[in-house]
């Protein structure tokens, strides 16, 4: 009897061990992960900015908290699911769907300077605090999230493949809630940085006070800044997943152009100096590519749209 229970407890002690070395290989994995999607984090990051620049101080952080609501839906509700049931049974489906995203936001980032520069910028009045205004920036920007973050868990995603399904399925949970805390816990910090300097400014003095009254007087520039870095975001990163979904689906001549102009700058010019010079590169090279994508696709939509203009004054004649 004394035997069998000593028997049972080595068993339970294997599978703690069996547990907890487990654990360990999630815990490694999905740290592997981030630091794969470290890039579309940083891209996350300036974008989301843009959609809480213009809003009164009071709904900087409760705008902020509904985007990373619908962030976490995105992942948890849309994504995660979707990722592990295509990986599972149809992953050939992974790398058209991403590039159908990254399309989206090549449309989107070749908007923005269409509005910006085409001399078409649409009037922004003041937001409404709990008004139609405040829902569309946060819809917009949870839009734009789905696509970003459909990245960063496929890049999550592929770094795991060959693991179990429910190790995949761990790890990408794992990933989905780190990235949603950092990313948007580093926007709330960005977006009340003017905040923290208006109490420096007046609680303190001296050098203090004077840093305070720094804070106040660059972040309405910073945050403007972030807005036309986020613009940029949405054409690298659109771009970056049409090259690499180009070259896995066939399409090989563009991403080899990319990667042999890297490749030459490194030989040419060694160390930290030509890697830096590659990574530009290639980014340059993806922002075009987004560009281009972007405005063959707002080109065809306005087209679309001044025929339906046109076709419906001449069925109202019509009629």
């Amino acid at each position: 009897m004394s035997g069998g229970f000593f028997a049972l407890l080595d068993d339970i002690v294997a599978m703690a061990k069996l547990a907890a070395a487990s654990l360990d290989d999630v815990g490694l994995a999905a740290g592997r992960a981030s630091a794969k999607a470290a890039g579309v984090v940083i891209d996350d990051t300036a974008v989301t900015p843009r959609y809480v620049h213009g809003f009164s101080p009071e709904r900087e952080l409760p705008v902020i908290k509904k985007i990373a609501i619908g962030s976490l839906r995105n992942k948890l509700l849309i994504i995660l699911p979707a990722a592990l049931l295509l990986s599972q049974f149809l992953p050939w489906l992974l790398t058209p769907i991403l590039m159908c995203g990254g399309t989206y936001l090549c449309y989107e980032g070749a908007e923005k300077l269409w509005e910006k520069f085409g001399g078409h910028g649409h009037h922004e009045a003041a937001p409404v605090v709990g008004g139609p205004d405040e829902k569309a920036m946060v819809a917009g920007a949870i839009r734009t999230d789905l696509i970003l973050s459909a990245e960063i868990m496929v890049i999550a995603l592929n770094e795991v493949a060959a693991e179990p399904l429910l190790s995949r399925a761990v790890t990408l949970l794992i990933v989905a809630l780190a990235m949603t805390v950092l990313v948007y816990g580093v926007v709330a910090v960005i977006v009340k940085m003017d905040d923290v300097g208006l109490h420096l400014a007046t609680e303190h003095s001296g050098a203090v006070a004077g840093l305070g009254r720094g804070l106040v007087a660059a972040m309405p520039k910073v945050l403007a800044t972030l807005s036309n870095v986020g613009i940029v975001a949405m054409l690298w990163v659109g771009g970056h997943i049409l090259l690499v979904g180009l070259n896995d689906l066939g399409w090989h001549p563009p991403y080899e152009f990319v990667h042999h102009a890297e490749e030459a700058i490194t030989h040419a010019v060694p160390g930290f100096a030509g890697e830096t010079l590659a990574w530009v590169t290639n980014t340059a090279a993806s922002a075009l590519l987004g560009v281009i994508a972007g405005a063959i696709v707002l080109a065809v939509i306005q087209a679309i749209g001044r025929l339906r203009g046109r076709a419906a004054p001449a069925e109202h004649t019509a009629e």
